[in-house]
């Protein structure tokens, strides 16, 4: 498969360029995410979560799919780890799992009342972070800074055209 060339600035050839880390788009993505990360860590230590624990709670709160496979693929997770989850959030009350009417091999997951008084407490938590990251920035900053992730993610998607509905389904959700 014959993949074009990335775009160069015009003023820079690869034998004149150093490769500078710091100058890259994707490097300076993960900087954030992993800083995003350890601060969700420490807000949700009080509700007594953890960073993996959060997750499946939110997307139950937002009324994603509560199987298994769903809240593993929108977690980023593979299904025997989500299990492994999942009980961890049921021996804490937080969730109940319950067989399907319709196919006795399919398990939903649902809230608790003590899951959804815990899970109700994290979309505040993620505004305020968010607007404590983005302090100093405009309407149409914020607005422009999405606009251009959402057109790093579509040139990336298009990138891995292979990729099945489920595996490119599973960044359609990522975590705040």
């Amino acid at each position: 498969m014959n993949m074009p060339s990335p775009a160069l600035p015009a003023d820079a050839t690869l034998a004149s360029a150093p490769f500078d880390l710091e100058k890259q788009v994707g490097y300076q993505l993960r900087r954030i995410v992993a800083l995003l990360g350890a601060e969700i860590t420490h807000r949700v230590e009080p509700l007594d979560l953890t960073d993996a624990q959060w997750k499946p709670l939110l997307r139950l709160l937002l009324g994603q799919e509560g199987t298994v496979a769903a809240l593993a693929r929108s977690c980023h997770m593979d299904a025997g780890g989500m299990t492994r989850l999942l009980d961890r959030l049921e021996a804490k009350g937080l969730c109940t799992r319950v067989r399907s009417a319709q196919d006795r091999r399919v398990v939903h997951t649902e809230l608790t009342d003590a899951g959804r008084t815990v899970a109700a407490q994290l979309p505040a938590i993620f505004e305020a972070l968010q607007a404590q990251a983005l302090q100093g920035f405009s309407a149409a900053e914020v607005a422009q800074l999405l606009a251009f992730t959402q057109r790093i993610r579509e040139n990336l998607q298009a990138l891995a055209p292979a990729l099945d509905g489920a595996s490119a389904s599973c960044y359609e959700h990522p975590a705040p």
